[in-house]
């Protein structure tokens, strides 16, 4: 007897969609299930905030340049698409970063790790930090760890261990270049648990950090903070991801379909799913792999109470500047990955990337790329938009700050302006104990999933888990 073919959808061709989609199609090829799929993107290309540009001669990232390989699930999507000989490390030979201190570039201390020290001469001998905070910071290997482990933000974590200067002039911009939040209600088990981890098992975070190094030293030589060879690109820009993906999934990906709502089937198993233009698709299993207030919306006829946690993620935006040079018109070395920018500084920067010093091949001989992050507050101008090169209020004010820091005098040969609506999920006190809700809740919904940066973890390798997590829980629920 034939097997009844069943049919998936999955809505959102983001990283987390396509994700889903491909570990949907090689899951039930696998187990020999017979499934239509279909991906649903609103626009009119697949990717999401992924998105490179080839222009001149430069490699222009319109999104994420990067993906940590620490967390395994993007090098392995990578190695089962036949791409991981694409990948490239950062640039060997710059193994550093700065941080802005009145007006100037800083380095940061070798061996230093987001808040603390790994190594002490660096760190003493650093201005970063008065003596009085260094003797502040130093005070954590005296204080002792909390007997509880309630939930609370990163900013009260590390003035109570670390102190305020730890706080304001290194922990708030280094978090600030990963979430572009305010830590101090960002939920430090949400975004950092390593660091509560390190406190329990240690009770120190600076002792924890000095057997890390320690460890490492036995087996790698690569030790200093950041560990900057953990993160990956590719030789032709982020973009080969997306292309991977879409060139695997080419037949099912419908774009230019935006969902308005999604319905029960009543009395039968089943959902359908309205799109804005009054189709009706009807499918067996559905993955909703889109933003949490998009997906509170379409959920809000099935599940109020469900629709209703999901509004409470909050979300942010931000917007890149890419800024072409000549070398020559650069006075600064450029000798590190870049720079962060403490909120202290009062900039509308909150860092820079070196794009052209962080791997190879991001711009012709002779020249420089630069990518400048934008405050949110920047973000919210009438006029910016994707792609637009105009000396509009973002352009103008990320390359006052840049050409002031780096001392740049000469106009660029062109700028890209990238900006993303509420694309940033903001895991806040508490994030943890919400998210198991919304769990508890979309389990109640068979043959429905959720996926995305919004739940746990905000970073490529989180968002390909997500989705493929979704896909395998969707077909071992499936009724053949």
């Amino acid at each position: 007897m034939e097997q009844e073919r069943k049919r998936a959808i999955v809505v959102g061709g983001g990283i987390t969609g396509l994700a889903a989609a491909y570990r949907l199609k090689r899951e039930a090829e696998e187990r020999g299930i017979s499934l239509d799929i279909s991906l649903l993107e609103a626009s009119d290309r697949v990717g999401g905030v992924i998105q490179t540009e080839h222009r001149d001669g430069f490699i222009i990232e319109h999104g994420p340049d990067a993906f940590i390989s620490t967390k395994p699930w993007a090098k392995a999507l990578c190695e089962e698409l036949g791409i991981d000989d694409k990948l490239i490390g950062t640039n060997p030979k710059v193994r550093r970063s700065f941080v802005i201190r009145k007006g100037k570039l800083v380095p940061v201390p070798e061996g230093f790790y987001m808040m603390a020290p790994g190594a002490f001469v660096p760190f003493l001998k650093s201005p970063i930090f008065s003596l009085v905070g260094k003797l502040r910071i130093a005070l954590d290997l005296f204080i002792s760890r909390r007997s509880d482990i309630d939930d609370e933000s990163v900013a009260d974590f590390v003035r109570r261990r670390l102190g305020t200067e730890a706080f304001e002039r290194m922990a708030q911009p280094m978090i600030g270049g990963i979430y572009t939040s305010d830590a101090e209600n960002l939920s430090l088990k949400s975004t950092f648990p390593r660091f509560l981890e390190m406190e329990q098992e240690h009770g120190s975070i600076i002792k924890a950090l000095l057997a890390q190094k320690r460890k490492a030293s036995q087996t790698s030589r690569d030790t200093s903070g950041p560990r900057y060879s953990l993160f990956l690109s590719f030789t032709g820009g982020m973009q080969t991801l997306v292309d991977a993906l879409a060139e695997n999934l080419s037949e099912c990906i419908r774009l230019g379909c935006s969902v308005a709502t999604i319905q029960k089937i009543e009395n039968e198993e089943g959902w359908r799913v309205c799109l804005d233009n009054d189709e009706v698709l009807e499918t067996d299993l559905l993955c909703i792999a889109l933003p949490a207030p998009q997906t509170s919306k379409i959920l809000s006829k099935v599940s109020p109470f469900l629709s209703e946690k999901l509004s409470d993620i909050p979300y942010t935006s931000s917007a890149t500047v890419n800024i072409a040079f000549r070398r020559e018109d650069v006075p600064h070395p450029l000798n590190g990955m870049g720079f962060v920018v403490p909120i202290k500084e009062q900039l509308n920067l909150i860092g820079c990337s070196f794009s052209s010093v962080k791997f190879e091949n991001r711009a012709p001989s002779n020249h420089a790329l630069l990518r400048a992050f934008v405050s949110e507050s920047a973000t919210n101008v009438k006029g910016a938009a994707n792609n637009n090169t105009e000396f509009n209020d973002i352009t103008s004010s990320a390359l006052i700050d840049v050409s002031n820091l780096l001392g740049i005098t000469k106009p660029p040969l062109f700028l890209v302006v990238s900006q993303h609506t509420q694309s940033m999920a903001q895991y806040q006190v508490g994030h943890e104990k919400l998210v198991g809700e919304i769990d508890e809740l979309a389990n109640g919904l068979p043959g429905l999933t959720l996926a995305g940066n919004a739940y746990h973890g905000i970073g490529i390798p989180d968002c390909i888990n997500s989705g493929e997590q979704a896909a395998i829980s969707l077909l071992n629920n499936i009724n053949i």
